[in-house]
């Protein structure tokens, strides 16, 4: 049986509540986000948004290399050569920004931005309500080196950091 891309764990506390938990699980790829991984999160975190006994989301990444290095560009480089699903990058980008709008979510989320956080991880980190970065983590968006324009709400936050350190 293959393991899943997203694990999906509840911590009880001892209030009988518990700390929700949703764990990149893709190592090999640095925890990129793919649209299965997109489609899996979006309805698990619909529901804990109204479990009353979810008290806070944790957003986290399996190894130490990376929390998430962006969003699944083997799928779109093989759209625009015109080997893969021409509805792809819509269905993607879609999926994906509606987990990047975690900025309303009901309740706290965490998210444990460890080693590398481009692209969709700078876009979960910072919808996040409780950003946690270490002495590992490396934040960019890369796609505006390559021309692309910085998506994930990018334009929205970067502008918003400290001493206009969003120009860096």
């Amino acid at each position: 049986m293959p393991m899943s891309s997203v694990l999906f764990t509840e911590h009880p506390t001892q209030d009988g509540h518990v700390i929700a938990e949703v764990k990149l699980n893709a190592e090999r790829s640095l925890n990129a986000l793919t649209l299965e991984m997109c489609e899996e999160m979006l309805p698990r975190l619909r529901a804990w948004a109204t479990d009353e006994r979810v008290v806070a989301v944790l957003l986290d990444s399996a190894g130490e290399k990376a929390f998430c290095a962006g969003g699944d560009v083997v799928n779109l480089y093989k759209t625009i050569t015109g080997e893969g699903d021409p509805s792809f990058p819509e269905r993607f980008f879609e999926t994906e920004y509606r987990l990047d709008f975690l900025y309303t979510y009901p309740k706290p989320v965490i998210c444990w931005g460890n080693g590398i956080v481009m692209g969709g991880g700078m876009g979960l980190l910072s919808a996040s309500s409780h950003r946690v970065v270490t002495e590992t983590s490396r934040l960019a968006m890369p796609e505006v080196t390559i021309g692309l324009y910085p998506d994930v709400g990018a334009s929205w936050f970067l502008n918003r950091l400290p001493n206009g350190a969003g120009r860096f």
